[in-house]
């Protein structure tokens, strides 16, 4: 059983190709979006660490 015949089925078989479902460009700009929105989650943050570590001595709580 050779399966010469069948390799050159395959390989002159039609390539399918698979379209994007958006462009390509906006897959970029949903990065840069997504980047941009966890970059504001850690800015909300800032400086947290300092105030965490602010006790007076009279403070009973």
């Amino acid at each position: 059983m050779s399966f010469s015949p069948l390799l050159t089925h395959l390989a002159a078989a039609e390539e399918h190709t698979r379209e994007l479902p958006i462009p390509t460009w906006a897959y970029g700009a949903l990065a840069a979006f997504g980047f941009a929105a966890l970059l504001g989650v850690l800015w909300s943050f800032r400086n947290t660490a300092a105030k965490t570590g602010q006790h007076t001595h009279g403070d009973h709580h």
